[in-house]
């Protein structure tokens, strides 16, 4: 293969640079350092370029040229017609005419923060209509018992609710582990050993079970449940549903929020016993403290009002995780890139919503289940 050539020629005060061989990507690629370093110091405001020589030219070879020429023609050039076309798509190219740049408005801020408000405003009366529309769906279930989705329901109630009791288990028996774990080193220091099962007791059954159930159902079920919505929504499925006359709300979303309301409160029990057993497994290889005490002390530590506080929580929070999550679902548009902003909104927006309804939880009932 001809490989490419450069040849500076001076005669009678004139200089000639004379290009020969094939100026293409094979050829040019593998030394387009140093051809552009030799077109670089063979190019000068008066050299004349003869490039009748050259036997093939594209446009990775045409590029060292064209840069080697100050991105303009230079003052004498002899080339061949098909080769000049290629010259000519790459002045084009480079000299199109850019986009205008638009300075910002002095209103600039006011508009994004007035589009964020309408964003969320949307969104607050979207989700107060699907919330007063479940409401109404409850209010004709009850109503009318026949027409309750038995069958959506359990089948939400398994992939919710059953399906996820391995992970919640892990994770419960991990936490109640590692809360021990931390609580033993600094209650060693003080001889205030036999404290450990007022802080893994109250904790868990109060605060960190709910809680750590309702981020993982948010993450693991609420996003499935986006998903699902908006995978109905991108195939129309939704509108087929309204077409045939099927009541969008009492099909999809009543069964999703019922199953999730009951799920959630076992889920969260579920999950809190596993991670006592972790705690005690703990608790007794840190401290030597044994199960039986650990089970003579609790319920006298940690009242039968916060187990109930944490079963109350687990079914709103079920109740919020659902709605938001079908929330979002339905606002998905019939495209992949609208239907992963959403369930990554839908996740987001689902474990904030939680930790902000467990603070009013905790203001509310300051004073209820504390050991006296």
């Amino acid at each position: 293969m001809s490989v490419a050539r450069i040849e500076v020629i001076v005669r009678d005060g004139e200089r000639v640079v004379r290009l020969s061989g094939r100026w293409t990507l094979a050829t040019t690629s593998l030394r387009a350092v140093a051809l552009s370093a030799e077109l670089g110091a063979a190019a000068a405001p008066d050299s004349s370029w003869d490039c009748l020589g050259l036997e093939a030219i594209d446009s990775a070879g045409a590029i060292l040229l064209w840069r080697a020429w100050g991105r303009a023609w230079p003052l004498l050039l002899l080339i061949k017609p098909e080769h000049r076309r290629v010259f000519e798509r790459i002045d084009a190219a480079d000299h199109e005419p850019r986009a205008a740049v638009i300075p910002l408005s002095p209103l600039h801020g006011a508009m994004v923060v007035g589009t964020a408000v309408i964003g969320i405003g949307r969104h607050l009366a979207d989700f107060v209509a699907l919330v007063g529309q479940f409401g109404l769906d409850l209010v004709h279930v009850l109503r009318n018992p026949a027409d309750l989705p038995r069958r959506e329901i359990s089948a939400n109630l398994y992939k919710s609710g059953v399906r996820a009791m391995p992970v919640t288990a892990l994770v419960g028996f991990l936490i109640g582990v590692v809360l021990s774990y931390l609580s033993a080193l600094q209650l060693k220091q003080f001889g205030a050993d036999i404290f450990i099962v007022n802080i893994i007791g109250l904790g868990l059954v109060r605060e960190l079970g709910p809680v750590l159930v309702a981020i993982l159902v948010a993450g693991r079920s609420g996003s499935a449940m986006t998903a699902q919505l908006g995978v109905m929504r991108v195939t129309e499925e939704i509108d087929a549903l309204a077409t045939m006359g099927v009541p969008r709300g009492q099909r999809l979303i009543f069964p999703k929020v019922v199953a999730l309301t009951i799920a959630m409160p076992l889920l969260v029990l579920w999950s809190t016993s596993i991670a006592m057993i972790g705690g005690m497994v703990s608790a007794q290889l840190q401290l030597d403290i044994s199960y039986g005490f650990f089970f003579q002390t609790l319920p006298r530590v940690v009242p039968a009002a916060n187990l109930w506080i944490g079963l109350a929580k687990g079914a709103v929070f079920g109740m919020f995780v659902a709605l938001v999550a079908c929330h979002f679902g339905l606002r998905v548009r019939p495209n992949t890139e609208s239907l992963s902003a959403n369930t990554t909104a839908s996740v987001v927006s689902a474990i904030t919503i939680v930790i902000i309804i467990d603070a009013a939880f905790a203001i509310a009932t300051r004073s209820i289940g504390l050991p006296g």
